[in-house]
């Protein structure tokens, strides 16, 4: 068995072990019934021993009658059982489910960003569908089928066996080679069931990726492209599916061989046992209520069988999430982040994303308490991921960064996020109503605390003018509003979260002068008494800063004010600075 196969057995274990109560109750309500229905055919055995040795009169329909009232009542019996079980059932799985569910929410979300930024979304999302999934299937086939089916094969093998050990030594080896090649025939069959799941999650990767993107191939007219690109991956998927298609039928079609032997062979056996006085017809009755209860539960293993790995494989890729330790984790003595004044510092910090190019070398910065500095650079040069490691989206290679003296590789995540605050260049909003979305800077705020720091962020603007007001939904991802009025709402978050450290992104690259001239009084007001740090490219947003840092080829190339900067004859702020006071780059 493989390591993620056995991984994802204690994965649901785990978690369907918190109910072992109700699993040994339906366990043993299943062997009832197994046991019922095993017993059931010694009856149909003696109805026609009686039948067969008696005249038409009172007293042998008496008897009869006795019989099949004692059929009546095992079947009550057994379909009482059978209604626990379901009733059970009927909590257990759901329950199972959603705490797997909430599991994958959980362990997933823990993942860092890098995690997410090489996977595609609706990859993912159908990971964690097809692994809840996989819980059902393997739980139906487990409970309801493998167990019940391996558990009345053996009690016929048994009683068979005690009863005419020749039928049972011919069913015992029949059973084995049955198994045997289905076993083999399943394990076989893995292996294309685990690339069907792979091609699967490839062009749910691939539709979710142009749906994201249906506003582009609209302005490039790539629509005959993107299908073409799309039809190559169903195309095959389909080839997948067709041989595993293929092979399952291949493999009923070796199963009903193997059952039409069996019962000729048991039959002959019989018959010659029959002719010898050794049985009855009521034996044959029996024979042939056992053989048909057993090839009508056999007759589904290969399905069965096939259905556990294809869930397997289904569940593969989530487990194999699963099974990957987070790339950014709390030490197990990590401590709350005890903050000050808010001083950072960036000792010695190095960073990449490959191996192949260092982002940030020996970056070395302090921000002062309450200062205000900003971070300016050509594309590329480490800015925006100076803003990730502060974070701890990603831990830095080499070097350290301190709050307050404080190592943030030593603090628990959650501390150190609560005392920062991040205002985007590109601000993601929840398919939630606006008051939510602004919300989520201090859920504990109140609605006048919300639409406050929705004035102070100039929202009020735009938000009086729809129809619902605070209680618009802004569609996925924002999308319902402009990239200015979700930067707003981001700046509006950030206001009601009051973090004691804020960083601003390219935070009013989006807003028109005007809006701009808004948000910067309000910013005004946010930064007092606040560390903050700001990252531009609109040279006018940053010269009010008491320092500004140049960052270039990830090192701090110049630093100073904006006068000390324009000073220096050569220097690559004064350069940007005439060129966007020219013209030549518009902020």
């Amino acid at each position: 068995m493989k390591a993620v196969t056995r991984e994802t057995y204690k994965i649901f274990w785990r978690h369907a072990r918190v109910y072992r109560g109700m699993l040994a109750v339906m366990f043993l309500s299943l062997i009832a019934v197994t046991a019922i229905e095993a017993v059931i055919p010694f009856f149909y055995k003696r109805f026609f021993d009686v039948l067969s040795a008696s005249q038409p009169g009172t007293a042998a329909a008496g008897r009869l009658t006795w019989i099949a009232v004692q059929i009546l009542g095992l079947w009550w019996l057994a379909w009482l059982a059978f209604r626990i079980i379901f009733f059970l059932n009927g909590f257990f799985q759901p329950r199972v489910m959603a705490d797997i569910a909430n599991s994958c929410f959980d362990y997933l979300q823990r993942h860092s960003l890098g995690f997410f930024l090489n996977r595609f979304v609706g990859s993912v999302v159908r990971r964690v569908n097809r692994f809840v999934d996989s819980f059902e299937g393997l739980a139906d086939r487990i409970l309801l089928d493998l167990f019940p089916m391996m558990l009345r094969t053996c009690i016929i093998i048994g009683v068979l066996w005690f009863w005419h050990p020749l039928l049972g030594i011919m069913l015992a080896v029949w059973l084995v080679i049955f198994i045997i090649v289905n076993y083999f025939f399943a394990a076989y069959k893995l292996k294309y069931d685990s690339a069907a799941a792979a091609a699967d999650t490839e062009v749910t990767g691939q539709l979710a990726d142009t749906v994201t993107n249906n506003v582009n191939i609209k302005i490039f007219t790539s629509l005959a492209e993107e299908l073409t690109r799309f039809k190559a991956l169903t195309e095959k998927q389909f080839r997948i599916r067709r041989f595993t298609w293929h092979l399952s039928a291949s493999i009923e079609g070796v199963q009903g061989a193997l059952m039409i032997t069996l019962e000729f062979a048991i039959f002959y056996f019989a018959i010659r046992l029959w002719n010898q006085g050794l049985l009855t017809l009521g034996d044959f009755a029996l024979l042939q209520g056992y053989l048909i209860q057993m090839f009508r539960r056999l007759w589904d293993f290969w399905r069965v069988i096939r259905d556990i790995y294809r869930r397997l494989a289904d569940a593969e890729e989530m487990t194999e999430i699963l099974m990957r330790p987070h790339d950014v984790q709390d030490k197990p003595q990590a401590k709350e982040l005890d903050m000050g004044k808010g001083q950072v510092e960036f000792r010695d910090v190095s960073f990449t994303y490959t191996k192949t190019r260092k982002v940030i070398t020996r970056f070395n910065l302090t921000v002062k308490p309450g200062e205000k500095v900003g971070l300016i650079g050509p594309s590329g040069a480490g800015k925006s991921t100076l803003v990730s490691l502060i974070f701890r989206f990603f831990d830095v290679q080499e070097g350290k960064i301190l709050i307050d003296g404080q190592n943030i590789a030593d603090v628990t995540q959650d501390s150190l996020r609560r005392a920062l605050a991040l205002v985007p260049q590109d601000p993601l909003l929840f398919h939630r109503t606006l008051m939510e979305n602004i919300r989520y800077g201090r859920r504990s705020a109140t609605d006048e605390e919300v639409k406050a720091a929705a004035r102070d962020a100039h929202c009020d603007d735009f938000i009086t003018r729809l129809p619902q007001g605070f209680e618009t939904y802004v569609g996925e991802r924002g999308i319902k509003l402009s990239g200015g009025e979700r930067q707003r709402v981001a700046i509006a978050r950030a206001i009601l979260k009051n973090a004691p450290i804020l960083v601003l992104d390219e935070a009013t690259s989006s807003l028109d002068s005007h809006s701009e001239g808004l948000i910067q009084d309000a910013f005004s007001r946010l930064m007092q008494g606040k560390t903050t740090i700001v990252i531009a490219h609109r040279l006018s947003t940053i010269m009010k800063m008491d320092r500004i840092v140049v960052v270039r080829q990830g090192q701090v190339y110049e630093i100073g004010t904006h006068a000390e900067l324009l000073q220096m004859p050569d220097g690559l702020y004064k350069k940007l600075w005439e060129l966007q006071i020219g013209g030549f780059i518009s902020g």
